[in-house]
């Protein structure tokens, strides 16, 4: 069993930067994928990035590809999304999940709570 908690989110100017947290407890943690995800009001929840059990692999949607990273510490049972020139389309909650496999999907089994990100223009 894996449980999530977002963390990080909040309200920044387009152009600034976010740093997303996602805490993990289980002791299978460094043995499944992560992937984050957002859903904006009235749309429906897109596939952001993922990354591997041991942190060497990563894959981003094109709309973030060169904004976004997306890194891990196993001992600390968190994954990290970095978030830099941020849009005001960025805006949405976002989720992080875990799954077996590397493109975790929305059929992962474990999702967190989510968080906040607001960009204004």
């Amino acid at each position: 069993q894996v449980q999530l908690v977002e963390s990080g989110g909040g309200l920044v100017q387009a152009g600034g930067s976010l740093r997303l947290s996602c805490a993990a407890s289980g002791r299978t943690f460094n043995s499944y994928a992560v992937g984050w995800f957002r859903q904006a009001p009235g749309k429906e929840r897109e596939f952001v990035a993922t990354i591997n059990w041991s942190g060497g692999s990563t894959y981003y949607a094109d709309f973030v590809k060169g904004r976004f990273t997306m890194s891990r510490d196993n001992a600390k049972n968190t994954v990290y999304l970095q978030m830099n020139t941020l849009k005001p389309e960025d805006t949405a909650v976002y989720y992080c999940a875990a799954g077996r496999r590397f493109r975790v999907g929305p059929d992962a089994p474990y999702w967190g709570q989510g968080t906040q990100v607001t960009v204004s223009s």
